[in-house]
């Protein structure tokens, strides 16, 4: 079936037939030799106008890889590495198994075999990220991420972390517990290893801050309610900002999204023969 393309093409071809244009006139607009001109219309005289597709359209690519090594790839990805995406699929099965493949085409491999579900893009309102601190140490980013660390294979860790604003380095620690004695005790640490930082930036969440009624008399005398952890940032002479919107509680929590390595590589400790508990110990005593 002729395409866009082809029937523009076919048109040209027709007004060289129709004498309306010469061979040269229609090899410049349709950006070829006046020899491959002629070739086509010898073989629209000889074809009809099927004569303009490309011979080679809808014939298997000589640089396709074999059925065999498809089947092998997907075989494998569903037999030891379920749980891997696309990415890192291809590099293991590049590294272990000596099947060389292309991300996309593995993708492709695996939502036709139906392990992999197409993923379409949300539109968002567009939000204008504030221009990061220039200078290190002038504002740090304190979060924790909860998530399923060890797979089940052991009990439920949080990672708690820090993360300079301006540089990006980062502080974590795995703990049992997402509790004011654990977060004091990740603030030490960032301490005795970086020193003081101005101002740290967290969530509104109930370890960074007390959350009171409303106030009946805007006159009344009133002393702002602190957490532990506000009272100690407030003896070290270190600011806090809170998070007031949506947008900026995703940009604080953007402090925990380097910790998606940290997935890819509890993931591959299964096949380095790491303990999970083994693993995030080497992570947790100052990770940076």
């Amino acid at each position: 079936m002729l395409n866009k393309n082809d029937r523009d093409r076919l048109k040209v071809l027709h007004e060289v037939e129709q004498k309306h244009l010469t061979q040269r006139e229609a090899g410049q607009q349709l950006g070829l030799s006046e020899r491959w001109v002629r070739k086509l219309l010898a073989r629209i005289r000889q074809g009809g106008d099927a004569g303009v597709i490309h011979r080679l359209r809808g014939q298997p690519s000589n640089r396709r890889i074999a059925g065999k090594e498809r089947q092998k790839a997907v075989k494998l990805i569903t037999a030891k590495y379920g749980d891997f995406g696309p990415t890192l699929g291809a590099e293991y099965l590049a590294e272990r198994h000596g099947v060389r493949v292309s991300k996309e085409t593995l993708r492709q491999w695996l939502i036709e075999a139906g392990l992999w579900k197409v993923r379409r893009r949300r539109v968002e309102e567009v939000h204008v990220w504030r221009p990061r601190r220039s200078c290190w140490g002038e504002l740090v980013q304190w979060d924790t991420s909860e998530h399923d660390w060890l797979e089940g294979r052991g009990p439920k860790l949080y990672l708690a972390a820090m993360i300079d604003d301006a540089t990006s380095q980062a502080l974590a620690r795995f703990v049992e517990h997402d509790s004011t004695q654990e977060n004091l005790r990740l603030l030490g640490s960032y301490l005795k290893r970086f020193g003081r930082p101005v101002e740290f930036y967290t969530d509104r969440g109930g370890l960074f801050c007390v959350n009171q009624g409303r106030r009946h008399d805007a006159d009344e005398a009133w002393e702002e309610a602190r957490t532990q952890i506000g009272r100690a940032l407030k003896e070290l002479g270190i600011g806090w900002i809170a998070a007031h919107s949506p947008q900026a509680k995703a940009y604080a929590s953007h402090c925990t999204s380097f910790a998606h390595c940290v997935t890819t590589k509890l993931a591959a400790a299964r096949f380095d023969s790491l303990t999970p508990w083994a693993f995030c110990g080497a992570f947790s005593p100052g990770w940076s």
